[in-house]
Formats: C-alpha cells, sequence, structure tokens
C-alpha cells in the first residue's frame, strides 16, 4: 500500500510544481499526463489500485505539470515544448537528488519519458511505456484535432464530456460524469485545449532509436485515444523493446481491465523486496568492496567522474554502482544513502 504520502513544490522561476511522493523503495517517476491533480486523481478507486500495484515496493512520484491541478495556474506559451516537459522532469530529479529512476510513461507523458530517457540514459534504470505513440500528428484523422481542440475551447462542459466519451472507452454514467468534472476542477478550458494542442505536436521519432535502457511497451488493442498502431511502432523503433497488446478499449490504464496493465508492468517492474538485513544485524555482507569504495568517495563528495577517475572505472559503471549502494540501503538519493551507511557503521 501506497499510504505514506507528502506533497511538495517544485519552484521553476517564479511558479511552482506539486510533485507527490507516496511509498518507499527506489522512486519510480511518471511524467505529467495531459491533465491531472493529485489530491482529486488519488480520491479515485481505480486510480488507486492501477498505482498501488504498479509501484508496489517502489517510491512513486508523480506531478502536476503547470497549468493543472495543485501546481500554479499559470501557463506561458513557452511552457509548450517537449523540451520544456523534458527540463520540469529533471529539475525534479534533481531537486530530490535523484540520480537514476525508473520511468513510467503514459500517453503524452511517455513522450517525456521517451525524450529523457534518450538524452540522459544514464539516470534511467527501466522504461514502461503505456498508450504510447511516437507522433501526435498521427493521434486524429486531419481536421478531427481541430474541431476536438475547438469544441474544448467553446465549451469546456461539452468538451470535458467528448474527451470522456474518447479516453475511457465502455465505463459507466458515473464515471464519465466523473472524469468530466475532474478535468474541468483540473484545469481551465484554454489550459486543457492548449496542452490537448500540445500532445498532438509532440513528436519523439528521432529520439526513439536513441533509447538503450530495457522498455517495455503496453497498449490496449481498442484505445480509442492513442491508436493500437503506433503503440506497436513506438515499440518497433525502440532497440530491444518487448510489446505487449492488451484487450480492451479504455485509455487510462485506471479504467477497464486495471489488473492485466499491472501484470504486463511488472514484466519490468518487478516489486523490490525489502533488504532482509535489519540494523541489529552484521552488515558486512550487505555491500561489495567495490561499492564500499564508491560510497566512501561518495561520502567525500566527489562526483561520479571523479570517482572513475581515481577508481579507473567508466562513468557509468560507477552509476550503476551507486544505484545498487542506494537500492542495498534502502535510499533515493546520494546523500540519504551516506548517511543511512554511516549510521550502520559502514563508513
Amino acid at each position: 500500500m501506497l499510504e505514506k504520502s507528502e506533497i511538495r513544490f517544485l519552484p521553476l522561476g517564479a511558479r511552482r510544481v506539486a510533485y507527490e511522493i507516496r511509498g518507499d523503495g527506489p522512486p519510480l517517476v511518471a511524467p505529467a499526463w495531459w491533465v491531472s491533480h493529485l489530491e482529486l486523481d488519488w480520491q479515485s478507486v481505480g486510480f488507486r489500485r492501477f498505482w498501488e500495484g504498479v509501484a508496489a515496493g517502489y517510491t512513486l512520484i508523480r506531478y502536476d505539470r503547470l497549468g493543472v491541478g495543485l501546481s500554479d495556474r499559470t501557463l506561458h506559451d513557452s511552457d509548450l515544448s517537449l523540451d520544456g516537459e523534458v527540463a520540469t522532469l529533471r529539475a525534479l530529479l534533481d531537486e530530490l537528488e535523484l540520480e537514476r529512476v525508473s520511468l513510467i510513461g503514459g500517453s503524452s507523458g511517455s513522450c517525456t519519458a521517451i525524450a529523457f530517457a534518450a538524452a540522459f540514459p544514464e539516470r534511467v534504470e527501466h522504461l514502461v511505456l503505456y498508450g504510447s505513440y511516437p507522433n501526435g500528428a498521427a493521434l486524429t484523422a486531419p481536421g478531427v484535432g481541430g474541431a476536438i481542440l475547438a469544441t474544448v475551447r467553446a465549451h469546456w462542459g461539452l468538451g470535458s464530456r467528448l474527451l470522456g466519451d474518447i479516453f475511457l472507452g465502455g465505463a459507466d454514467p458515473a464515471e464519465h460524469e466523473h472524469f468530466a468534472r475532474l478535468q474541468r476542477e483540473a484545469a481551465t478550458a484554454e489550459t486543457a485545449a492548449a496542452l490537448l494542442d500540445l500532445a498532438y505536436h509532440l513528436d519523439v521519432r528521432a529520439h526513439l532509436p536513441l533509447v538503450r535502457q530495457p522498455a517495455l511497451v503496453v497498449h490496449r488493442r481498442g484505445d480509442r485515444a492513442v491508436p493500437f498502431r503506433l503503440g506497436r511502432e513506438v515499440a518497433a523503433a525502440i532497440p530491444g523493446a518487448t510489446f505487449v497488446p492488451l484487450p480492451g478499449s479504455a485509455h487510462f490504464p485506471w479504467h477497464d481491465d486495471t489488473d492485466s496493465v499491472v501484470r504486463a508492468c511488472h514484466q519490468t517492474l518487478a516489486p523490490v523486496q525489502p533488504s532482509p538485513h535489519r540494523a541489529s544485524e552484521p552488515e558486512s555482507v550487505l555491500l561489495s568492496s567495490r561499492e564500499r569504495e564508491i560510497l566512501a568517495c561518495v561520502a567525500r563528495g566527489l562526483g561520479d567522474r571523479e570517482i572513475a577517475e581515481q577508481l579507473v572505472l567508466s562513468p557509468h559503471t560507477v552509476h550503476r554502482h551507486v544505484a545498487n549502494i542506494r537500492r542495498k540501503l534502502g535510499r533515493t538519493s546520494r546523500t540519504a544513502a551516506v548517511a543511512e551507511a554511516a549510521r550502520l557503521g559502514l563508513l
């Protein structure tokens, strides 16, 4: 269960991005989807069921992008780019001192995850993509996207119900009404339209061949928001990616058969088991001799390149060892890992 939760705020210039840290374990980060609301989303039973299943054994980190949810509601035209999305994700990881994380990107958030993994391969452990696409221009037939945007801008009540029909598939009327109300509370009509327009323009085709992490691509065959063929194209373009097709028509994984999506994601995100060691037990077997060497360098404030030069290793190898050290010590940052190691007498 992911009951332990904190909502914090990341400064981005004069504005703030709201993010939530929930649970314990290695970090699992979900790049922001189209619109969201950290507090209201979690009130949905299906939403909680999905994330509690997928993130079991992890520290789940979600955030509301600028303009929506609990984040500052001011949205600038300059925010609406793939580079801006990647910069926000990077700023959040830097704020939390997370050097290596697993990413789970859904819908338009999958584009952020793909671009980040391609640009910063040393910072991504695993990559899970759900309802993903390579090029937003392929999401709708010519003219359809513009009509949807016009409806959202002209009448947010009607627009929110239209999007519910697209995103939820065969959900019951109560779920449709709940989703329409959530959208209107999470964003204004203008912001919702601007972010939907961004989703239609995101293009990660050039980034896909650069992804080198273990990647899992999950897609429902009847997805009405992101056609199934686009998920297949994503998987085909990422070297060594695994593609898992699932039945169903709902775009959101927390609707329809949630458990099948959770099981599919666990092919890559197997639950991480807590360390069997206790503070009262001998810790000499917890870290290898090489890991102890690297830990000592980290405690002295050395960066990965400095450690690599001193120990005649590659920076990538140092990154991997540091990630293993944090995982074994159950801490999500270098600073916290050093503190825990000191407490256990490992330094």
